[in-house]
């Protein structure tokens, strides 16, 4: 444990706390699950956070500063849904921590707090990279966020009774700011022509708010797509207006390609906030991607 002050404003709400010594040791997968965490545990939690935004959380491995950061951690926030199975049960069976093992209260999966989209794909590798018990990038959805942080915040509460109070009105404001922004993102997305991902990443925000997936430049995921495979979605699209998205850690060489045959933008872009980033940061970083989807030509 160590000891620290932190304040955070979330959408003009201020949640304010005395010094103190952080009661709870939070490792998270994702700066997306590190931001809630941050926001809901604020002066109470102490949080690291494993991969940074420009890492893919399908394609990581087990290192030896993940193992240490989880040896005495009191609580694990995954994004779950088998995103990080390769490489996290390594590392929790790793770091000999019994708090923190899969059905313990010391282990929080976001998925497995909301409904999951695309649900009961066949679990076969001829078809790509898949995800049978549902897509698993909940991050993308703020609705299901605010689901998630209210679930974390109960998680806490049981892990530090002391705190529980503050834990849940934490959640609340997050869920509040949430809700604040949620109108001017449908008005602005309104109408919005659509969006080329490479990965079926971003479909929880296109989901939620009526955005059109026009298609994928991975046309099995996790397979890079083939000169033949991009050029028959050029020819498809031929005068629709949308825009190309791609995570950092995807080559640019397919989506600038696709964007040149198409006269449209394409647009690296990724799925988490900032490696530091609080709840506030988290929403921000939706306001980013509505803003290149409202801006699609």
């Amino acid at each position: 444990m160590v000891k620290g002050l932190v304040g955070f404003i979330l959408g003009g709400l201020l949640t304010f706390g005395a010094t103190q010594a952080a009661e709870l040791d939070v490792v998270a997968t994702s700066s997306s699950m590190g931001a809630l965490a941050r926001t809901i545990g604020a002066e109470r939690a102490q949080v690291t956070v494993l991969a940074s935004p420009d890492r893919d959380l399908h394609m990581l491995q087990a290192k030896p500063t993940m193992i240490r950061a989880l040896r005495d951690a009191d609580l694990v926030v995954a994004v779950g849904a088998e995103l990080e199975v390769g490489w996290l049960p390594v590392a929790i069976a790793s770091a000999g921590n019994p708090r923190i093992l899969p059905g313990q209260p010391g282990y929080f999966e976001a998925a497995a707090q909301v409904d999951l989209l695309e649900v009961g794909l066949p679990a076969n590798r001829a078809l790509g990279d898949v995800h049978p018990v549902g897509n698993p990038h909940v991050n993308m959805d703020p609705v299901r966020m605010a689901i998630v942080a209210s679930a974390l915040g109960e998680r806490m509460a049981l892990l530090d009774p002391a705190g529980a109070e503050t834990y849940r009105a934490n959640a609340r404001s997050f869920a509040a700011a949430t809700e604040q922004r949620m109108n001017a993102w449908q008005a602005r997305l309104a109408g919005a022509p659509g969006v080329i991902l490479y990965h079926r990443d971003a479909l929880y925000l296109l989901d939620r708010f009526g955005v059109p997936l026009l298609g994928t430049i991975e046309e099995i995921p996790g397979v890079p797509p083939t000169a033949q495979q991009i050029k028959a979605l050029s020819e498809h699209l031929q005068g629709r207006s949308g825009v190309i998205v791609y995570a950092p850690y995807m080559s640019a060489q397919a989506p600038e390609r696709l964007a040149k045959g198409l006269g449209w933008e394409a647009r690296r872009l990724a799925l988490d906030p900032p490696i530091g980033a609080d709840g506030g940061g988290y929403l921000d970083h939706i306001d980013l991607w509505v803003d290149t989807l409202s801006h699609a030509r």
